[in-house]
Formats: structure tokens, sequence, C-alpha cells
């Protein structure tokens, strides 16, 4: 069953892992049952479910939904997933008109600039919002946006938090106009780093941080990082980053006091994404991870591994230096479960 608030959180200490079937504009594969089934018989209560707009728009244009095509279909399939095994399950664009993290895609405008991306953003949420209606609370919410970017003058846009505000703040009231009670969730900008007290005022909307810090560690030798060639085999506690900063538990009280600081404001905070790429050592992740999950745990806070499946979760992770468990055709870092486990 979802757990319970924290005294400290208006949101429930969800904890459970994103799925990533339908993440990419050019993957669109169906979820599988048992991954909800072992999820929750781990003992576990969420799942995030990152998605591409791409998979339920006609013709390529994102003002066309195609509410009866196999991309809706799937969804409302893991949907169901979702609620037969007592899972509470996000939905979130990692991929919205106008915006995404990854550069995998051209988009044909910018949300932070252009007034028909922000349209176009508002009617997929009013879209989703209708859908999923019937959906109880308890049982389904809304993260808006993957990863908001730097708040940089030169990113492509112009962006910066009046830009970002203005286009939540759209999302909300369309969201709005269909379900006055779903909670929704706004990812901090940077990437996730970044709390957004300037959207403190918005009832029943939460908030998202990440547990990627440091990305050195977290992302060692990840494809898709820049300069990942110059980073040394990391260690933690971290001696030095290549900005010359020591990284230890003391520090990652510092990183994650700002969420604090919003919890105690009355909004509730989750981390919708956790983990460690498969190249950082086993023992430096689990030695760094606990020390995360304790802090995220003392402040209240439930959050979502990347992922379940692949590189940075508990099955199938392709580690060299893990004593893997033969798990029902996959294999399962023990380890790894236990201490998730644990928190």
């Amino acid at each position: 069953m979802p757990a319970p608030p924290s005294p400290r959180n208006a949101l429930p200490r969800w904890r459970g892992f994103n799925l990533l079937e339908m993440h990419m504009a050019t993957s669109l594969t169906p979820y599988a049952e048992l991954d909800f089934r072992w999820i929750a018989d781990w003992g576990f209560d969420f799942v995030r479910l990152p998605l591409s707009y791409t998979h339920w728009i006609k013709a390529n244009d994102p003002f066309q939904i195609d509410e009866s095509g196999p991309g809706l279909a799937r969804l409302d399939r893991a949907v169901e997933l979702a609620e037969r095994h007592h899972l509470h399950v996000c939905l979130n664009l990692h991929r919205a008109p106008g915006y995404c993290v990854n550069p995998e895609r051209r988009e044909p405008f910018n949300l932070w600039r252009d007034a028909a991306a922000s349209e176009a953003f508002c009617l997929h949420w009013r879209t989703l919002a209708r859908r999923y209606q019937g959906v109880g609370k308890a049982s389904m919410s809304f993260d808006l946006l993957n990863e908001p970017p730097p708040l940089r003058p030169y990113w492509p846009g112009g962006f910066n938090r009046v830009k970002h505000a203005r286009v939540m703040r759209a999302a909300v009231a369309a969201i709005r106009d269909v379900d006055a009670e779903r909670t929704i969730i706004l990812d901090g900008l940077n990437f996730g780093r970044r709390p957004c007290p300037e959207l403190a005022d918005l009832p029943n909307v939460a908030q998202s941080c990440r547990a990627y810090e440091p990305f050195e560690l977290s992302h060692y030798r990840a494809d898709w990082v820049p300069r990942r060639g110059q980073w040394s085999r990391p260690a933690w506690p971290l001696r030095r980053d290549h900005f010359g900063r020591r990284w230890s538990r003391e520090r990652l009280e510092r990183v994650y006091a700002p969420w604090a600081k919003l919890l105690a404001s009355g909004v509730g905070v989750h981390c919708g994404e956790a983990g460690c790429y498969h190249h950082t050592p086993h023992d430096v992740f689990l030695a760094w991870f606990r020390d995360v999950l304790e802090v995220l745990t003392g402040h209240g806070i439930g959050w979502a591994l990347w992922n379940l499946r692949g590189p940075f979760g508990v099955l199938d992770s392709g580690r060299g230096d893990v004593n893997y468990a033969p798990w029902q055709g996959h294999q399962l870092d023990h380890a790894l479960l236990d201490l998730l486990q644990t928190f």
C-alpha cells in the first residue's frame, strides 16, 4: 500500500524505480508485468514512467494527439499494472514539446521562448489529466517536465526562472481545469539540482530533486557525458572533483539543505531519480548511496532508482565487479537490493 506522509513532508515517502520503456522518442516497447510484480514483492510502492510525447502524436505534429493509438494504449497498460500491484505511478514528460534533456531529436520549437510550445505542452497535460481523471490521487501523480536546464543566459531560448515559472504555471492551470486534486510534481532546475521556491505557492504541487551528486562519481565513464575521459576513478569520500571540491557525507547534507528548507515551507519533495552508472566501482557506489539514502530518509524524502533493469539498476546492470544472483532469467545485484530495502 502507498506509504504514509512523513511528518516533515507533504508527500508520501515513495520508494521505487523508473521504468524506461517509453522515455526515448526512438523506442516504444511494452511494459512487463513482472517488473511491477517484482517491485511490489520486494516491498516498494512507486514507479516513475518517463515518457516521450512523440509516442502519441500523429504526423509528427505536437498538436495532433492520437488518443486511440498504440502509444497511449501502452501507457494505459502500465497504469493498469501499477494499480493491480498497488504501486503509485508517476507520469513524467521526459520529452515535452519544445524541450528534452536528451539531444536524440530536434524539437520544432522552444518551450522557453515560443508560445506555441507552451500551448502544446499544456495540451498534452490536459489530455493526460482527462484520460486518467478516474485514477485516484493516491494512485497517480504528474511530474510535468524532466530536468529543466541550468540558469544560464546562453541556454537556447534564454532560460531563466521567470520563463520556467510561466510555463509551469500554465501547465498546472491546464491540469486543474480538468482535475483539481491531482498531485503535481515539478523537477528542480539545473537538471533537478535546484528547488523552485518561487513556485511554492501552488497548492498540491510538490517538487523533485536528484541523487546524482557528485556527478563524477554517479556518472563515471557514462557514454553521454562530456569530458568523462578526464575524470579519475572515483572513491567515497571523494577527495577532489574537477572543481577542486571535496565530497563527503557532510557535503551531501549541504546539497539537500535547500530542499529541506522547501519542505519546511510546506512543499512536498521527492527524489525522482537516483543511482550510479555501472562503471562506478560497486563498493564505492554502495558506500556513497548509503550516505545519500540516509540523508534523504532523514528528511522524509522518498526516491526512485534510475532504473530497474539496466546500467543503473538492480537487474542486468552489467557491472564487472558484482557477484550476481540468478533471478528468473536475469542477473540480480542482491547487495544493492538489500541496501534499497533497508531504506
